[in-house]
């Protein structure tokens, strides 16, 4: 692959402090170094205990990849140990001060990049300033998107057209503009950022203006799964893009890596791992639902009551990742008799905080998702090709659940009406006559259900295609490899 006279690329990895952002840029950055390419990885010492397993795995197979720790600023802004990301457990009251935290961090994370002489690097989103900073070194700065093609081109066409301000209400519907489809949402649908202007609409704005002082930008998405999206955000942005996806499929190919992925806590995951694998494989194939909401939700009570009588109604074997509340001991408490409960009718299994979602969903016993269609997931059922019940809560779930149900139609929306942020609880609850509903028409083989499976089952081997050699994101991988190779060699 290297030609001699090709001096090997030297690159750094920044990842935002969140699992659904750290997870996916650590896999691409495993993936550069399955390409050859130098990789140092920044991050914090408690946010690297989430991929170090993967990272040493990597290393122990010969690949030139590490990560560098930084101490995060705890006591400067008056925060515990151990808290230094943004996700479900952080109180709500903390979350400005992890941003104080990365802000100091940013001068030191500065000079790194000029002590390791990188040749380019990959920064997340949310590291805007890192443009800058490569523009002064003289390198390519890349930006990580942690969404879809999809979510980034109906964002853009909100922000440019503001079609959501022609309504009477919040729930009329309309049309989103100038986009492949015709792809109709509400008000209460639509981030609050975009719904009316705030802080965070800022930072979106300053977010593009440094992606178009970028060298690119890469997703964790493939041409075949949003081929559309994929040439329609390159042209409205006027930008380089890559799709390199699915990062999952590529980089964790034996069981050893799925495990490790997203993983802080062997001894007990492998303990808790014989439960879930041996209950699932005691079922029979395509029977169970897999339910979890990602990394950052958290429901009221209310809502996990219809849940759980949701499924226990629905008759099908089910698999639940729930996490403790620690707001609210009276779910606890609830969640625990519902367990026991289903623990002797044999029909459900809770697995408690974090979950190995690439194992449990190759599993052959699974037969289809509740999810909130975080990207990650989204992505991740369709290269195992399974069919989804759209529950979207934050972020731009909302407009991924446009992409799963109606473009690719290979999903049933649960019927969520209102976008929430991710530390809130909303004041939405789905009924359990809707989660019911939307889980037979998912489960139950009616002829929707048998085509919506023949098409996910098609996408998923187009998931593997991509990634092989002479797919499309292949292709892709060593493009832009190559691309950064030509800026390098122009300087010596």
């Amino acid at each position: 692959m290297e030609k001699e006279n090709e001096p090997k690329l030297k690159s750094i990895f920044l990842p935002f402090l969140s699992t659904s952002h750290i997870i996916p840029l650590v896999d691409m950055a495993r993936l550069f170094a399955l390409h050859n390419v130098d990789v140092t990885i920044i991050s914090t010492k408690h946010n690297s205990t989430i991929f170090q397993n993967s990272i040493n795995l990597d290393s122990s197979r010969g690949r030139s990849i590490r990560t560098h720790i930084i101490e995060f600023p705890a006591s400067k802004v008056g925060l515990p140990i151990g808290i230094e990301a943004f996700n479900v457990n952080t109180p709500k009251e903390m979350i400005p001060k992890v941003y104080m935290g990365l802000y100091i961090l940013q001068p030191e994370i500065e000079s790194l990049f000029e002590t390791l002489q990188p040749d380019f690097i990959v920064t997340d989103m949310f590291f805007p300033w890192s443009a800058d900073a490569a523009k002064k070194l003289g390198i390519p700065r890349i930006m990580f998107h942690g969404a879809s093609y999809l979510a980034r081109s109906a964002a853009h066409s909100v922000e440019q057209f503001a079609p959501h301000l022609n309504v009477e209400s919040d729930t009329e519907k309309f049309v989103i503009p100038d986009l492949p489809d015709k792809l109709e949402m509400t008000r209460l649908q639509l981030p609050d950022w975009l719904r009316s202007p705030n802080q965070y609409t800022e930072l979106m704005k300053v977010i593009k203006e440094s992606e178009r002082k970028s060298f690119g930008s890469v997703f964790n998405s493939f041409y075949e799964l949003e081929s559309d999206y994929y040439d329609h955000y390159k042209k409205v942005m006027g930008t380089k893009s890559w799709g390199l996806g699915p990062v999952s499929l590529w980089v964790n190919q034996d069981d050893s890596d799925k495990a490790a992925r997203g993983y802080a806590k062997k001894e007990q995951g492998e303990k808790e791992e014989e439960g879930w694998l041996k209950w699932l494989n005691s079922k029979p194939e395509s029977s169970v639902l897999y339910v979890s909401f990602g990394s950052m939700n958290k429901f009221p009570y209310s809502q996990l009551v219809e849940i759980a009588h949701a499924l226990e109604d629905s008759g099908h074997n089910f698999i639940w990742v729930v996490r403790k509340n620690e707001q609210n001991g009276e779910s606890d408490v609830f969640l625990e008799e519902f367990e026991k409960r289903m623990k002797e009718s044999g029909k459900g299994f809770l697995i408690w905080g974090w979950a190995p979602q690439l194992l449990i969903l190759e599993n052959p016993a699974i037969g289809g998702l509740v999810s909130h269609c975080g990207w990650n997931t989204v992505v991740e059922s369709v290269n195992v090709g399974l069919p989804t019940v759209t529950w979207p809560l934050f972020a731009e779930h909302f407009f991924n659940e446009k992409l799963v149900v109606d473009v690719l139609k290979i999903g049933v929306p649960v019927g969520a009406k209102e976008w929430r942020n991710w530390n809130e609880f909303g004041s939405e609850v789905v009924k359990r006559e809707d989660i019911g509903n939307a889980i037979r028409l998912m489960m139950d083989g009616g002829e929707e259900e048998v085509a919506m499976r023949k098409r996910v089952k098609e996408l998923s081997v187009e998931a593997k295609k991509a990634v092989q050699v002479g797919g499309s994101s292949y292709n892709n991988m060593v493009e832009l490899i190559q691309e950064l190779k030509t800026i390098k060699l122009a300087k010596v």
